[in-house]
């Protein structure tokens, strides 16, 4: 069995207050993406970045001061383009989630998780890294047609770094 990971299409990241071209341009491929998987009968889960009004009092906040994933703000939304039907939503604090690798961890006869979502350098990455250190015999793929970084050269630095961490990168 594979499992998606849909890492924080969310609309502060795709068009709101940290969005960009690239992450505007990857929403339809990630919309294919899901339904594919869904058909084939692979399940599916998606991360969503979540903070809270006091966001620019975190460290994170300190260090990004752009308000972005406020929960139960129009930004914090996964996209209204993505079909969450039946998917499993995990809220995250941070970049990475220990919730995501313990989801993955749980399913059992995995043989694959394919990453896709938003961002490569960050978020993207996180998740693959914990992902891998959890559950270390299972592939890990990370879709980079699928994938946005906050710019395209930090996004290519990304998928060489997971490269390096035998995470492959399709």
């Amino acid at each position: 069995m594979k499992l998606l990971a849909v890492i924080d299409m969310q609309n502060d990241f795709i068009d709101g207050s940290l969005g960009t071209k690239e992450a505007v341009k990857i929403v339809d491929s990630v919309s294919e993406k899901i339904e594919h998987m869904r058909q084939k009968g692979n399940k599916i889960v998606f991360t969503r970045d979540t903070h809270h009004e006091d966001y620019l009092n975190t460290c994170e906040g300190k260090k990004l001061p752009v308000e972005h994933c406020i929960q139960g703000r129009h930004g914090w939304e996964i996209s209204e383009k993505l079909n969450t039907d039946g998917a499993v939503i995990i809220d995250k604090p941070t970049f990475g989630s220990y919730e995501l690798a313990e989801y993955a961890a749980s399913i059992g006869n995995l043989d694959e998780i394919i990453l896709v979502g938003l961002c490569t350098d960050i978020c993207v990455i996180s998740n693959a890294l914990l992902l891998k250190a959890k559950l270390p015999e299972v592939k890990i793929t990370v879709d980079s047609s699928c994938c946005a970084g906050v710019t395209p050269q930090s996004h290519e630095n990304a998928l060489e770094a997971m490269k390096m961490c035998q995470i492959d990168v399709i």
